[in-house]
């Protein structure tokens, strides 16, 4: 593993060179649209920190920078957030070179100093333990991901990290969301902030209400050097790959669904699901008092069933079995 010294003074961050939009528009208009994202994205971020109260005064964040537009949007933005914010906080890159073929070692390592962004570079040969213990054709990402934690987790302890951030965005949650209600029979996602499977670190993901195409369009604008993970991306049939494609049809046929599918997911009302561990039905009583949260509160809004015409539950619950199938 190597790493910039800790007595390394590499400077304040710079600001990464915007590239030409790839689309012919008018240079001040691009610039216009190309500053607007960048604002919206850094007022999302800052409103998931605030949310979910992921960085406090003295916090070292240790960013996993995976050399994806995800991971290097997450850094940049919090590179700008650090300077602006009302603590005062560390932020610190740290990329896991697994020993693929080709992999570009010198990518990362350089772009970071240009920045001059302190970092860590940790060399594990995870590549060659995946490619032996899963068979051709089988789903590499389960095992290289819990193999990259691992070594991510040992990492985070060495430098003293006080928060992992990941760069997990909105549509990354909601795919998760619908693997689990699909395939793992749970009412589960990717939590904003959690503690590590360890015990010992906290995991935040500060990309929480950010969607994936803005990220997309945000790493074209900044240049970002994308490094593409060839071991696992040519396996197209995996069923995330699916469930993603399901919420873009979805995005697109029927506007409005998506936000309000995220919106129910930081909406839980415990009492009207089925989880007996979450609501004791054998304590249920009627005490003659009002209840605000009694039958009416899974009545159907009648406004609902006018915001999409054509569309019935049973429409709905149809096409999340197509998406199993």
């Amino acid at each position: 593993m190597s790493e910039t010294p800790a007595d390394t003074v590499l400077g304040e961050p710079s600001a990464a060179p915007l590239a030409a939009p790839s689309r012919a528009l008018d240079p001040r208009r691009a610039e216009f649209e190309i500053n607007k994202l960048r604002k919206r994205l850094r007022r999302q971020v800052g409103e998931a920190i605030a949310d979910f109260s992921m960085i406090g005064e003295g916090d070292r964040v240790m960013v996993c920078l995976s050399g994806g537009k995800d991971s290097y949007g997450l850094l940049d933005i919090l590179l700008t957030l650090k300077d602006a914010a009302p603590v005062r906080f560390e932020v610190v890159a740290v990329n896991l070179d697994q020993k693929q073929p080709g992999f570009p070692a010198h990518v990362l390592p350089d772009y970071l100093a240009a920045r001059g962004v302190r970092f860590t570079i940790a060399e594990q040969d995870t590549y060659s333990v995946v490619k032996r213990l899963i068979p051709e054709g089988g789903t590499m990402c389960s095992l290289c991901s819990r193999l990259r934690r691992g070594v991510l987790y040992r990492v985070a302890g060495e430098i003293g990290a006080t928060r992992i951030a990941l760069g997990h965005h909105r549509d990354d949650m909601m795919a998760t969301f619908f693997l689990n209600l699909f395939y793992g029979g749970r009412l589960k996602t990717m939590p904003p902030k959690l503690v590590s499977d360890d015990g010992r670190h906290v995991v935040i993901r500060p990309l929480a209400y950010v969607r994936e195409r803005d990220l997309a369009r945000y790493a074209e604008a900044m240049a970002f050097p994308i490094i593409p993970c060839n071991l696992c991306g040519s396996q197209e049939h995996l069923k995330r790959r699916e469930v993603a494609a399901m919420l873009r049809d979805w995005e697109r046929r029927h506007p409005g669904r998506i936000e309000s599918i995220f919106k129910a997911m930081g909406t839980v009302v415990p009492t009207h699901l089925l989880d007996r561990r979450l609501n004791d039905f054998a304590a249920v009583r009627a005490t003659g008092a009002a209840e605000t949260d009694g039958d009416i509160a899974f009545d159907v809004d009648p406004a609902f069933e006018s915001s999409a015409p054509g569309e019935t539950v049973t429409t709905l619950l149809r096409q999340g079995s197509a998406a199993r199938d």
